[in-house]
């Protein structure tokens, strides 16, 4: 289980969010087999996501991020629930080290910079609201950064860090989203930019063993701090057979008709996660018979 914090200054000017994602971050690396720049690429979106989700405070909705910027990673896609709990996926996780320099891994190249972050709100109402912005650099946190400014004009500072150890599991991931509401003064603003600064990166503090709480209260130092919400959070997955029964009846009667008459059981496995739904040509011919 991770943690996710949020929080507010008690001036109002500042809201925060951290999330300590490590085991999340890990279960994805272990059903998609990821290699670390894929660990890192999706374990940076994905903890975005759990704290963007968590921050719409919208009972029963959902927040989706896609990265799509051309790299050899491909698309990347992270969905949170209401509360931060995640799932997601990366096209190619098998893509090779790439590195800036030794030790540091170059997320930015993986999932290339010629492209777009998508940014889909299911808010309950008809329509979710979607927003896209142009990727800025690829890293997920300036384009996360960029997509507040453009698209909800708040001032955001984003931190994501994954740290991949030497056996390829993850040692290290979390991050934090803090936001200027309207009508911060200047102090407050040269505060938190000291700070940010001060604070360094954040996957060396994670790997100092600071937590969520830690993480906000470091970078928000000097700033009087009010904790409104701990909460513990996984990687989750939705996926039933039912659901999955959906997606048989979306292909239509012809192309059910022919895997029944094909006499194979099929195998459809959960794009999200491990679980593999399978079909005897009898239970296709039941689908087909309740159509």
């Amino acid at each position: 289980m991770g943690t996710l914090v949020r929080a507010m200054t008690r001036d109002g000017f500042v809201k925060a969010v951290a999330v300590e994602s490590r085991d999340m971050v890990e279960r994805a690396r272990q059903i998609h087999k990821t290699l670390p720049t894929a660990t890192a690429a999706l374990g940076r979106l994905l903890t975005a996501a759990s704290m963007m989700g968590n921050m719409q405070k919208i009972d029963n909705g959902s927040l989706t991020l896609q990265v799509k910027g051309g790299g050899p990673l491909g698309t990347v896609l992270a969905v949170s629930d209401a509360v931060g709990n995640v799932r997601g996926y990366v096209q190619n996780p098998q893509v090779s080290l790439l590195e800036k320099y030794r030790g540091k891994l170059d997320v930015g190249a993986a999932v290339g910079t010629d492209g777009m972050l998508t940014v889909i709100r299911d808010l309950q109402m008809k329509e979710p609201y979607v927003g896209s912005v142009a990727l800025v650099s690829g890293e997920i946190a300036e384009d996360i950064t960029s997509y507040f400014v453009q698209s909800e004009q708040t001032p955001t500072a984003c931190a994501l860090g994954v740290l991949v150890d030497t056996d390829q599991s993850v040692r290290a991931a979390g991050g934090y989203l803090v936001q200027l509401l309207p009508g911060a003064p200047d102090s407050v603003i040269d505060r938190l930019e000291q700070g940010i600064e001060k604070a360094g990166a954040v996957t060396a503090m994670l790997d100092r063993g600071l937590d969520a709480q830690a993480l906000l209260e470091t970078v928000l130092e000097g700033l009087d701090l009010e904790i409104l919400e701990t909460t513990p959070v996984a990687y989750r997955c939705y996926c039933t057979r039912r659901r999955v029964e959906a997606t048989l009846i979306s292909l239509g009667r012809k192309e059910l008709e022919e895997i029944r008459d094909g006499g194979e059981t099929i195998e459809i496995s959960c794009q999200f996660c491990d679980t593999i739904y399978k079909f005897t040509p009898e239970e296709i011919g039941g689908i087909l018979e309740n159509l």
